[in-house]
């Protein structure tokens, strides 16, 4: 493992919001994992709002690991992801659940030499290859209505935009998130959308997942939720609100 988290190569950002259960289990296995790879990986922990001891058990990680940062934005899951993608370091900057439903080791099929030639790489548990374990019908239902909700309106040919597992290169997700506007749970789209939007190159790449019956997602209430901000994503374009590209200090350089 290389230690030196000035430059990484990796950078993983983690939203968590009342996590203070699963993120243990988390990051020792993202440790772990970083002691077996040859390049160095930081771990941003953004906490958004928690209401439990979430900051105080991500900032003893950070004490004992100079790996680990902790960062504090509005509550809000895309607000936490934005944040750790602008403050991020690495050359590539890779988002992650906490709950770890993918294996953190699955990283490697998004990164070089397993995957070359795109900007974006983002999970998919519907990709042939792909494997979805222990989902309830209802669930897996409720996401193929709202990714089919999706390619309609935003993003067609995508078959997974909702994974809590995505890579972007540095100079990508600094144009993105730059101007990312949604703060709920449907970032995912917007940043796809804007992305594309770009002329990025997106795959989209087969993981394991493992269903987490302790998910955050409410299906009714927030698929409800992620329409209508569909909706606003097409209406901000309309409105040329993603047309400017906001000054950003935060590690400009090109890849």
């Amino acid at each position: 493992m290389t230690t030196d988290v000035s430059r990484p190569l990796l950078s993983i950002i983690i939203p968590a919001y009342n996590e203070e259960r699963r993120l243990p289990g988390s990051l020792d296995q993202i440790l772990a994992w970083m002691e077996t790879v040859p390049y160095a990986v930081e771990v941003l922990v953004v906490e958004n709002g928690s209401t439990d001891r979430t900051t105080e058990v991500a900032e003893a990680y950070a004490e004992r690991h100079p790996q680990i940062r902790v960062l504090h934005s509005p509550k809000g899951k895309g607000a936490a992801v934005r944040t750790g993608m602008l403050a991020g370091k690495g050359e590539y900057l890779f988002i992650c659940d906490s709950d770890l439903s993918m294996p953190i080791a699955e990283v490697e099929k998004f990164l070089p030499p397993q995957l070359v030639g795109y900007d974006v790489a983002i999970g998919s548990r519907e990709a042939p290859g792909a494997v979805r374990y222990n989902e309830p019908t209802y669930r897996h239902i409720m996401g193929r209505v709202f990714n089919w909700i999706v390619r309609l309106l935003a993003i067609p040919g995508f078959q997974d935009t909702q994974c809590g597992f995505k890579l972007f290169r540095r100079q990508t997700a600094l144009s993105v998130f730059s101007r990312q506007r949604i703060t709920g749970w449907t970032f995912d789209v917007e940043a796809l959308y804007l992305a594309l939007r770009d002329g990025a190159r997106v795959a989209e790449v087969p993981i394991h997942w493992y269903f987490n019956p302790d998910s955050r997602v409410e299906p009714l209430r927030d698929t409800w939720h992620m329409f209508w901000d569909v909706l606003r994503i097409r209406f901000y374009d309309w409105k040329g609100l993603y047309n400017h590209q906001p000054t950003t200090t935060a590690h400009p350089e090109t890849l």
